[in-house]
């Protein structure tokens, strides 16, 4: 396989004509490469437009979602930046060259440890990985300048509401399969929030997730 053009046909067939038209982003695709975050079995998969999978539990998501994901989050120099789901690495790796940190937790120690390897051995030294469960938050007082979540949430919990900055943005796949929505929530004062629902998709749903009640009263 000619990876570089392999690479270049993702980029100009799959992701820019899904509305990424970022250069800072498609220039960091070129950059930091995916295949380098993929599991071996899975390597040759690594350009093609599907989920690839991690474990029994995960998967990364498609390269346009990723791609999508990053170009709306807007990730500036001086911004830290939490990861609920951090898989292979990849999409750490991606936001680290945008982020002065970002804190990337992941529930599965196998993952958390594969995750660790590949952006050591990418040489990415601006990523702390973390292993714990944060599908319903993230423990400690720090607040974040953007919250990616590499998952999806049926809901999204109050907690995430609340550890993001003033002009902070969240990313994060909401709903129940088949209907789910990537959308893109943004504080703008203490107590407010602007939502805007970016594109229907369906994605893995984080391990532990908080689910909505289905009683009726």
């Amino acid at each position: 396989m000619n990876l570089e053009k392999a690479r270049f046909n993702m980029i100009e067939q799959q992701i820019r004509t899904w509305d990424v038209l970022d250069l800072d982003v498609l220039n960091l695709l070129q950059l930091v490469k995916r295949e380098a975050f993929v599991p071996a079995p899975y390597k040759s998969l690594a350009f093609f437009d599907t989920e690839i999978p991690l474990s029994a539990e995960a998967s990364m998501f498609t390269p346009k979602m990723e791609a999508r994901l990053l170009q709306e989050a807007a990730i500036k120099k001086h911004e830290n930046v939490l990861e609920v789901g951090t898989g292979s690495g990849y999409m750490a790796a991606l936001m680290a060259y945008k982020a002065r940190h970002v804190t990337s937790v992941e529930i599965d120690p196998a993952l958390c440890a594969m995750a660790q390897k590949n952006l050591q051995d990418y040489g990415i030294s601006n990523v702390s990985v973390e292993t714990g469960d944060a599908a319903r938050g993230w423990n400690g007082e720090a607040a974040y300048d953007v919250i990616m979540i590499s998952g999806a949430l049926p809901l999204l919990p109050d907690a995430f509401l609340k550890q993001v900055k003033i002009g902070g943005r969240i990313l994060a796949v909401i709903g129940e399969a088949p209907v789910m929505s990537a959308q893109l929530i943004t504080r703008v004062s203490e107590t407010g929030y602007h939502s805007a629902k970016l594109f229907e998709t369906c994605a893995r749903t984080l391990q532990h997730a908080q689910t909505p009640s289905h009683f009726k009263f």
